[in-house]
């Protein structure tokens, strides 16, 4: 990976975006269903909690990539590791 700001998507990607799509679902139409809310509030704790946890794993990271802290924040806290672990791993190399 290029020691710039370029954004680079990868299919793991997938999962959070999913996850932020389902999080609003259910705020536009709540769920009645147990396990479907059971589902959102899990989703909700590893969307918001977790990836803002994840953000001060991340900023070494994207900063060594040429990322602000800023966009690292953001990309970590919408993306979580699926965007903040291959740059980590590249910096290994």
């Amino acid at each position: 990976m290029e020691n710039n700001s370029r954004f680079q998507f990868n299919a793991a990607m997938i999962v959070p975006i999913l996850g932020w799509i389902y999080i609003f679902v259910g705020l536009i139409w709540p769920f009645e269903n147990a396990v479907l809310l059971w589902i959102w509030w899990i989703d909700i704790f590893l969307s918001v909690v977790v990836h803002g946890i994840q953000v001060f794993v991340a900023l070494p990271a994207g900063t060594h990539h040429g990322f602000s802290r800023i966009q690292t924040a953001i990309y970590t806290f919408i993306f979580g590791a699926t965007w903040w672990r291959p740059l980590q791993n590249t910096m290994k190399e």
